[in-house]
Parts: structure tokens; C-alpha cells; sequence
């Protein structure tokens, strides 16, 4: 049977037409940069089975949760009032597998106090924050639940999407829970800023409704991170509690070559003696033709893999052996 496709900011996104699973990340709080990638491999093909609205609402909407987070400002506690810095915020996740494990974004849990988990059937628990990844706005968290309340959402491949694919997003948007509104996918191969300022490569974009309270803010147009790295993200997140990404420490041009606009002070790269301007032509051998290929190759790679980095400065070709750190907070 072919796996329904889900996912969440707080919102499942589920693609109707058999698409892979998303997962929503637009915040209200925060400002979203997004940018068109031109991909050199061909276009997935949209799946011929199609369900209708109802049809994904039914399957998959005991899996969706309502997210409540308390977190603690810095007003000093006052008599009989308590902590006047005191906040409540509200979004939305999905149960990933049957042990109580539940994703959501990372900004909707970032300084929580304490947080609890409503299910569909109005139940409430408390939750534990098995680990975040602010780089790709997304976390984990744990509930102690029976099975008989838990109904895991299965994600899909997110590489079998394609634009016009139908989107259902389900979630609890101004505290209305168990709310769908649903639209198509209306481009691929967006790039997203993360709360920690690191790129989301290959965002999903989608004309669906992801409301405030999805994790979403309204205006017209959603983004969402593709399903198979919320899988990538989640099964490290729940295997170790954090996850690795390499780093070269370095700012690239928004279009056209490799070009650095940026070289972190200490990091890989200025160790290295790379320098603003200089142009990265290959990894390790392998030719980069775009900023995109060379945040690709990094991507492939581990914290402390040794690469040999080819760039231009000038006009002069120069090798350099880089041993990449992993990425900070």
C-alpha cells in the first residue's frame, strides 16, 4: 500500500496526490528568506493515485498533536501573580513512531519551560524535548503515552514530488484544533533561512493555508521542509539527541559561481587561507559549477573529514586541505 505523505509546521502538510511528506516551517516570529535553485536533475513525476481531502483527513488526522509551550521571561516573580515574563505559545506536530516521539519545529519549542501535547481525542500530556536542530527548524519531542493514543504518520520520499501535487494541512491554527485547510505544490527547489541564519535546501513551496498556531503565519504562500530531511533530522535527533553538520565556514554569492562573500574568522576555511573573493571550483576533485554545489558537497560530508578544496584567486588555480568542524549553534 502506498504510504500516505505527511508533514508539519505544526501543520501536516500531506500531499493528496501521493507526493512525499512536507514539513511547514513558516514562522510568524521570524523573517523567511527564500530563493528559487535551478537543479540540473530532471523533475520528479507526480503519482497517479490520488486521495481526496476527506479521504487524507481520515487516515492521518489522530496523528496530528497540539503543541503548548510555557516559557519564563525575565520579569521577577510578583506575590500572588507569579512570573509576569511568563509566555504561552501554540503550534502543532505530528506522532513519528509508536514510542511517544512527536516532530515539530525547533522555534516552536526554543526555551520552553515546559510543554505539553493535546491528541485528538482532547487527552493532554507533558513532553520532553528529546533534541532540536536549529539548522534545519526542526525537534523532537517525547510523550509517555499507551499506544492505543499514538497514530504514527508515515513520511514519504520527498524527491517523488511535483509541482500541482494536492497538499492537506492539518493543525491547530489560532487554537482551533483538528483544522484543514489544502492547496497544491506550487514550486520546488526553494532555499529557506533557518532560525541560525544556515540555509534549508530544497524547500517545498505550497499556495495552502499554514495559519498561525500551524507554526505559520498566512500570506498566500508556504514553505516547507521536505520530508526526507525530517526523516535524516529526526533519526538522529531521537538516536543521539542532536545532529552533525559539516562546516566550512564560509558565505557564498547568491547566483552564478562559488564565490565567497564571507570567511568566518577561525573557521575550516580561514585556517585553511581561504580568502572573500576567492572562487571554490571543486571538492575533493569533484568540479562545483554553483554556490549550490559547493553547500551540496559540504552537506555530503562529516564534521572532521579532511577535504582538498580547488579554488581560483585571481586568476591563479591553488589546492587547499581543509579538515571541516561541525556546524555551531
Amino acid at each position: 500500500m502506498k504510504k500516505l505523505v505527511a508533514t508539519f509546521v505544526g501543520a501536516a502538510c500531506i500531499g493528496a496526490g501521493g507526493g512525499a511528506g512536507v514539513y511547514a516551517t513558516l514562522s510568524p516570529a521570524s523573517t523567511t528568506v527564500v530563493r528559487q535553485v535551478t537543479v540540473a536533475s530532471g523533475q520528479a513525476t507526480a503519482s497517479t493515485s490520488a486521495f481526496s481531502v476527506g479521504d487524507v483527513y481520515n487516515r492521518t488526522h489522530k496523528g496530528v498533536v497540539e503543541i503548548t509551550v510555557t516559557s519564563s521571561g525575565a520579569g521577577s516573580p510578583v506575590p500572588g501573580f507569579g512570573n509576569p515574563g511568563t509566555q504561552q505559545a501554540q503550534g502543532s506536530g505530528f506522532v513519528y513512531d509508536s514510542k511517544g516521539d512527536v516532530v515539530t519545529n525547533q522555534h516552536v519549542v526554543d526555551g520552553a519551560t515546559s510543554i505539553s501535547v493535546k491528541f485528538w481525542d482532547g487527552t493532554t500530556k507533558k513532553a520532553t524535548v528529546v533534541g532540536t536542530d536549529a539548522s534545519d527548524d526542526l525537534a523532537v519531542i517525547h510523550v509517555d503515552a499507551p499506544s492505543s493514543m499514538l497514530f504514527p504518520i508515515a513520511l514519504g520520499d520527498s524527491t517523488k514530488v511535483a509541482v500541482g501535487d494536492g497538499v492537506i494541512v492539518i493543525g491547530s491554527p489560532f487554537g482551533l484544533d483538528e483544522t484543514v485547510t489544502s492547496g497544491i505544490v506550487s514550486a520546488l527547489h526553494r532555499q529557506m533561512t533557518s532560525p541560525n541564519n544556515f540555509t534549508i535546501d530544497d524547500s517545498i513551496q505550497t499556495d495552502a493555508a499554514i495559519n498561525h498556531g500551524n507554526s505559520g503565519g498566512n500570506d498566500g504562500v508556504g514553505f516547507a521542509i521536505p520530508s526526507n530531511t525530517v526523516k535524516a533530522v529526526a533519526t538522529q535527533l531521537i538516536a543521539g539527541g542532536k545532529v552533525q553538520h559539516a562546516y566550512l565556514g564560509v558565505g557564498i554569492s547568491s547566483s552564478g559561481a562559488a564565490k565567497l562573500t564571507n570567511v568566518v574568522s577561525g573557521a575550516p576555511a580561514d585556517k585553511a587561507g581561504l580568502q572573500v573573493g576567492d572562487v571554490i571550483t571543486a571538492i575533493d576533485g569533484t568540479k562545483l559549477s554553483t554556490g549550490d554545489d559547493l553547500r551540496a558537497a559540504i552537506a555530503a560530508k562529516s564534521p572532521g573529514d579532511t577535504i582538498s578544496v580547488t579554488y581560483t584567486r585571481g586568476d591563479a588555480p591553488h589546492t587547499a586541505s581543509v579538515k571541516l568542524a561541525d556546524r555551531p549553534s
